[in-house]
């Protein structure tokens, strides 16, 4: 419930600090008063989306405040899951707009963003406007009252997930069909790239050693040369290294047992001696085998300008990734030859989610046949005693295709008289009539939906008389059923059966223009009322229908 609203700087607002009170409230006022401007500040803090030029000529900054009492809505799930301090008795909400564009919103002093501060106004406030009239004619508005006073969730929750589940798995077949399609006019060409691959017999690493061979080949004579000049001077007969090194070791032996320390120079000479006869054999070895073979050389380029072709072609910097692609072509090409078992078990798997989505979404229409029948019901009740002694009302629900919010195409069909055919409720019903329906509609939806404050903006367009009481009185049962219920009227009738009564009215001065909004006395809410009724010159017969207006 909304106990308290303040507003700052707000167009002609230039400071308004209300107390708002439980149950059936009114709202009253000469047009342009500034009704509508209320109506602003409240949707700014229900996340609306801001305009600078709402600031008051010559403020800086714009403040809206509203405190809100949820005691009794079992809101404090949504808190915890957005990290925000709890406070039952006293929410506080409150939205800042600088003159430079900024706009910061807060709840229980915590920053929100505004998709979160919409999320919160639309389970504490429902503004129901002229302009919400025209949801009368929109389906998704028809099928959302349906499924309020259906009061099926549970069923649309688990019908969603079915269907999610089917849609996916339709989008997957219509993809893999595509694909298909799409591989099957390129399967010349991909036959093509992989036998050319294939045909290739390409082997891991071979490129980097057939490039050492033609490096080797290419320089065989450099090679042969260094090696022979390296085997001539280790085992060259007087001046080899090997020949003198044994030598050295002769004549140190001599020594070695009048000088000890030639032990040790012995036994590493000796090391290097078969550590440089190992070098010489392998040098002697390699010096047999290094041959230039122009045949040869000529296979390894060949084969090596294969290998660079195919890099080049397939944008591939080694032998490695030629054949990652060659085995991706293979697996390809096998996808197309078993494509039509994968699409046979993909379609398979789709009638099984279509079944079982079809089940969720009859069971979702068997829930809204039966609430429309008690839509039809209740709003042929309620319509009779607002002056539609044979008003025919009918939730037509057929059945279309599957789709995010079930099957059911649903149309509120209306004649205002029995001979009449029934038609679309948008098509046919005046103003005055439309405002009757939604105002049913409402009184319906507020009982299923524990909905803290609903707003009327003249939902009394087009009616008078008894018919505007008997809608006051529709108005004052909600009040009285744990809600709060504010219209803003222009009708005395209305006015008369508010519990509490407001007036917002327009003040001149040399400072400006500025609006105003007070709670009214007794005895001031008399002369407002009578106002209603006679115009500016209040007669006394006029202040005598305004206290039986009350009194009623």
């Amino acid at each position: 419930m909304l106990r308290q609203l303040y507003i700052k700087n707000f167009t002609l607002i230039d400071e308004l600090d209300i107390e708002l009170h439980p149950g059936f409230s009114v709202i009253t006022g000469e047009t342009g008063a500034g009704k509508s401007i209320i109506l602003g500040a409240i949707g700014l803090l229900l996340g609306q989306r801001a305009d600078s030029k709402t600031i008051k000529q010559g403020a800086d900054r714009c403040v809206i405040e509203a405190h809100f009492d949820l005691s009794r809505y079992q809101l404090q799930p949504f808190f915890d899951e957005n990290d925000i301090d709890y406070d039952a008795t006293d929410c506080i909400i409150r939205r800042e707009l600088t003159a430079a564009g900024k706009s910061r919103a807060f709840v229980n002093d915590t920053p929100v963003a505004l998709s979160l501060l919409k999320e919160l106004g639309d389970m504490l406030v429902d503004v129901h406007s002229q302009h919400q009239n025209l949801l009368l004619g929109k389906q998704d508005f028809q099928r959302e009252v349906v499924d309020t006073l259906a009061k099926d969730q549970e069923i649309l929750a688990s019908y969603q997930q079915a269907y999610t589940a089917y849609h996916d798995k339709q989008r997957a077949l219509q993809q893999l069909r595509q694909e298909m399609e799409r591989d099957r006019q390129n399967l010349d060409f991909l036959q093509f790239q992989y036998d050319e691959l294939a045909n290739a017999q390409l082997v891991e690493d071979e490129q980097e050693e057939m490039e050492q061979q033609r490096e080797t080949m290419t320089h065989s004579e450099d090679i042969k040369t260094a090696l022979y000049e390296t085997q001539t001077h280790l085992v060259a007969d007087e001046q080899g290294v090997l020949p003198l090194l044994r030598q050295s070791i002769s004549a140190i032996r001599t020594i070695a047992k009048v000088y000890p320390a030639s032990e040790e120079w012995i036994a590493r000479m000796e090391s290097c001696q078969i550590e440089l006869k190992d070098i010489a054999q392998d040098v002697d070895s390699q010096l047999e085998r290094i041959d230039f073979d122009p045949q040869e050389l000529e296979r390894i380029n060949q084969r090596l300008d294969k290998i660079y072709d195919l890099q080049k072609k397939y944008h591939a910097e080694t032998v490695g990734e030629l054949i990652q692609q060659r085995d991706q072509l293979g697996h390809q090409l096998s996808q197309i030859e078993n494509s039509d078992e994968a699409v046979a078990s993909l379609q398979a798997e789709l009638t099984q989610l279509q079944s079982q989505c079809q089940q969720h979404a009859d069971k979702l229409t068997k829930a809204r046949q039966k609430a429309a029948k008690e839509i039809e019901r209740q709003l042929r009740e309620r319509l009779v005693p607002l002056g539609m002694p044979h008003v025919r009302f009918e939730v037509a629900i057929t059945k279309g295709d599957l789709r995010k919010d079930g099957q059911d195409d649903i149309a509120f069909l209306f004649s205002a008289n029995t001979s009449s055919p029934l038609q679309p409720v948008a098509q046919v019903a005046s103003g005055g009539e439309i405002a009757r329906v939604m105002l049913s509609l409402k009184a319906m939806i507020s009982g299923a939906v524990k909905l803290p404050t609903i707003i009327f903006d003249e939902i009394d367009t087009g009616v008078s008389g008894k018919i505007a009481e008997r809608m006051a009185e529709i108005m004052q049962e909600m009040g009285a059923n744990d809600r709060q219920v504010i219209s803003i009227t222009h009708l005395p009738q209305i006015a008369a059966l508010g519990t509490t009564h407001y007036r917002v009215v327009k003040q001149e001065s040399k400072a400006g223009t500025t609006t105003r909004m007070q709670l009214l006395n007794p005895e001031e809410r008399i002369h407002e009322i009578a106002q209603m009724l006679s115009g500016s010159d209040i007669s006394a017969a006029a202040i005598q229908n305004a206290k039986e207006l009350l009194k009623s």
